[in-house]
């Protein structure tokens, strides 16, 4: 397909304070051995598109690491493939990297400028969805549209719409107006902060905010800017999670434990990818009980696991009770330790006899490497 594909791995952040301390947003670990990035950038691949740019902006340790030079994306090739491209110094260090989309193409323009593909993609990586691009870009020129942004209608709740931008459309799904973050709810076309252009135009985009000092694409072009381009909506009507808060992660986490939740996601369109890492099978010895639950190899079981995800060498004590929890990789649970709808990241240490419990809506997070 003739399309490149730009993934900003940074710009949520904010939303996953306590697990995007020491990593980005997009290499948050999820559902038992995947990162949030994998799902974007897998269904980039599975649509043909091999060229593909990773911006970061801080904390891209674990990405890096991750994503390495794309070999388990079939993206190791001659010429294309996987780049990943560190924030850009600025002339005046005072300012600090970029604030938002517009600044960080700038930055890659020449990237851009030297890609040779007609179209591109832009994504970002809080979509969990399983979605094929050659659909959208058949949209975008059965349109003759000049771009393209992939929205969703749903019901959004008062407390969720300042994190949002709403679409609105003409009887043609030509975009008449947006609203970037506004303070009400109600049945709303909510963008999927996807996009679709021509690569020509995206450049002439990017020079024309750097003049005018632009930053956000959706609020400084794209808001004043709707009616002078032919601005057409593409509606996703399969299943998706969106991860926003700590609250969405935990629940996005929690619907990977029904089979057809995991079906549709990893496979409706084609295969999500993951950086492979070999580990022995899980181990259950003694009297250990698991029940609906996802555990990855390299894990031993000798207390009580349930409704939770386990990820990569996770080791449950004698006695302990793990119950609607996320156990992230090499996590150790003492003996007798009880855990209800906890977030554990990576390297934790749960001391014998220790009892954390959360709710579901306030999960209780326990930060990288903390003994408890």
């Amino acid at each position: 397909m003739d399309t490149m594909g730009i993934i900003f791995s940074n710009v949520h952040d904010g939303d996953l304070k306590e697990l995007t301390e020491m990593r980005t947003f997009a290499s948050v670990p999820f559902g038992g051995r995947y990162r949030l990035i994998d799902f974007v950038l897998s269904n980039m691949v599975n649509s043909g598109i091999h060229n593909i740019g990773i911006v970061a902006k801080a904390n891209y340790m674990s990405l890096m690491d991750h994503l390495g030079n794309g070999r388990e994306w079939d993206l190791d090739r001659k010429r294309d493939g996987l780049f990943i491209f560190p924030p850009f110094a600025r002339q005046d260090p005072d300012i600090g990297v970029y604030k938002g989309r517009l600044e960080a193409l700038a930055g890659i323009l020449t990237y851009i400028r030297r890609s040779a593909e007609k179209y591109v993609v832009l994504a970002n990586s809080d979509i969990i969805c399983n979605m094929n691009y050659r659909d959208v870009i058949r949209y975008h020129e059965e349109k003759e549209a000049e771009i393209t942004v992939i929205y969703r209608k749903m019901t959004v709740s008062e407390s969720n719409a300042p994190r949002c931008t709403y679409f609105y459309f003409d009887p043609d799904q030509r975009l008449s107006g947006m609203a970037v973050r506004p303070p009400y709810g109600g049945e709303q076309n909510v963008s999927f902060n996807m996009v679709v252009m021509e690569r020509g135009l995206l450049e002439h985009i990017v020079k024309e905010a750097s003049a005018y000092h632009y930053q956000s694409f959706d609020r400084d072009f794209l808001q004043r800017r709707c009616r002078d381009f032919k601005v057409y909506g593409y509606p996703f009507e399969e299943l998706y999670l969106r991860i926003n808060s700590i609250a969405g992660y935990f629940d996005a986490n929690m619907r990977m434990l029904d089979p057809a939740t995991r079906n549709e996601l990893f496979y409706s369109h084609g295969s999500i990818y993951t950086k492979v890492r070999d580990e022995i099978p899980a181990r259950y010895p003694g009297e250990s009980m698991t029940r609906n639950s996802l555990i990855a190899d390299g894990c031993v079981i000798e207390g009580e696991v349930e409704d939770s995800v386990l990820f990569r060498g996770v080791h449950v004590g004698k006695g302990a009770r793990v119950k609607k929890s996320i156990l992230m990789q090499d996590t150790r649970i003492g003996e007798n330790a009880c855990l209800t709808y906890t977030i554990l990241d990576k390297d934790v240490v749960i001391l014998p006899e220790r009892i954390l419990t959360g709710y579901g809506s306030y999960p209780v997070v326990i930060s990288k490497g903390s003994i408890v």
